[in-house]
């Protein structure tokens, strides 16, 4: 829970107060290539910087919480992902946005579906709610500290 706490407030020093934030909530890990399981939690901010500027800043705060990227959905510290970017879709070698696999993990919709229930995915044309009544992904999503 400490990295958690400490990821949320490098993230308030860069961007501010979130809009919303959901619960924390623990899951199961995914990819089948990572140990024990993680602490998720999904922030809205609002920024007037590019996408690309917000990425630079949340792997510098991965970096700094001890990310390492030795294998990809291994063992990690720290995991900030940018799944919307308001309604923009943005596909180049570093950043893609929304991000592909929102409407497969069970660990993202439900806390997104906390906050933003209604919320429109830009490309997939339903929302938040609808992505997580058809996900297939059965794995385990248990909140533990209600927002």
């Amino acid at each position: 829970m400490k990295l958690i706490e400490q990821a949320n407030s490098m993230l308030r020093e860069n961007f501010s107060d979130p809009l919303l934030f959901s619960s924390v909530f623990e899951t199961a890990a995914w990819g089948k290539l990572s140990e024990g399981d993680y602490l998720n939690q999904v922030l809205v901010f609002q920024t007037n910087l590019a996408a690309e500027g917000v990425l630079t800043i949340i792997q510098e705060i991965e970096n700094r919480l001890g990310r390492k990227r030795e294998e990809k959905w291994g063992n990690r510290t720290m995991d900030i992902d940018i799944l919307y970017f308001g309604q923009q879709v943005i596909q180049n070698r570093t950043l893609i946005i929304p991000h592909p696999f929102i409407s497969r993990r069970r660990f993202v919709l439900e806390p997104l579906v906390e906050i933003l229930p209604d919320f429109i995915h830009p490309i997939l044309r339903v929302s938040s709610t609808q992505m997580l009544e058809i996900c297939t992904d059965t794995s385990s999503v248990v909140r533990l500290i209600k927002k």
